[in-house]
């Protein structure tokens, strides 16, 4: 059974990982999207952006953003975003529905750029970053919210970020690369006893691996 400080009972009486604290559009995102195994390439590189852009601030923060960092690049296609120039990054800093940060912008164009040459040498992204998913020897046995809090990087996601790293990429260190495996399903960390839990093991277990 799991410890009760794991998870929270929502109105429809269904168990859930402690994190969402509540919030009806972060517990959305909980039972939807987070941990449910990822291959498109567009979701991939979003996801990825959005975690560096999430840098000293909270996922909440950016998940209530999104629609607007959708917009403002161009819904993370790739090519797109690897054209932006100078005028889009100015365009971008006076973006008040964005975090407007200029080295998080940057990177996130260059980044775009990177992706491009990734895909271009593995065949797509989601082929090089599930190259890197962790077996089930190198994982925990149990998934808790103490073992989450203790985890913060690992083997797997320090591997990933040097990887990324050489090829150019920026805002991708291992703490943040680990948060996006977890919601992309490259792990899965919804805790014990959560409902989401079996639902994404299914889903990594009946994924073809690209």
């Amino acid at each position: 059974m799991a410890p009760r400080e794991d998870l929270l009972i929502g109105e429809d009486g269904r168990a859930r990982c402690w994190w969402h604290g509540g919030h009806a559009d972060y517990a959305h995102y909980h039972d939807r999207e987070w941990g449910r195994p990822v291959v498109d390439d567009r979701r991939l590189f979003e996801k990825i952006c959005l975690e560096g852009f999430q840098a000293g601030l909270s996922w909440l923060t950016i998940l209530r953003k999104r629609e607007h960092f959708r917009d403002a690049f161009a819904q993370f296609d790739i090519e797109e975003v690897a054209r932006f120039g100078a005028s889009d990054v100015e365009r971008l800093l006076s973006n008040r529905g964005i975090v407007r940060h200029r080295g998080k912008i940057e990177s996130t164009i260059n980044n775009a750029q990177r992706a491009r040459e990734l895909r271009d040498e593995h065949g797509s992204l989601a082929r090089f970053f599930w190259s890197h998913e962790p077996s089930a020897a190198k994982r925990p046995p149990r998934i808790s919210r103490q073992v989450i809090g203790e985890l913060g990087s690992t083997p797997a996601s320090t591997a990933l970020a040097k990887a990324l790293k050489r090829q150019g990429w920026s805002f991708v260190g291992p703490t943040t690369v680990y948060a996006f495996m977890q919601a992309m399903g490259l792990v899965n960390d919804h805790v014990e006893g959560c409902f989401v839990r079996e639902e994404a093991e299914a889903e990594r277990d009946a994924l073809e691996r690209p």
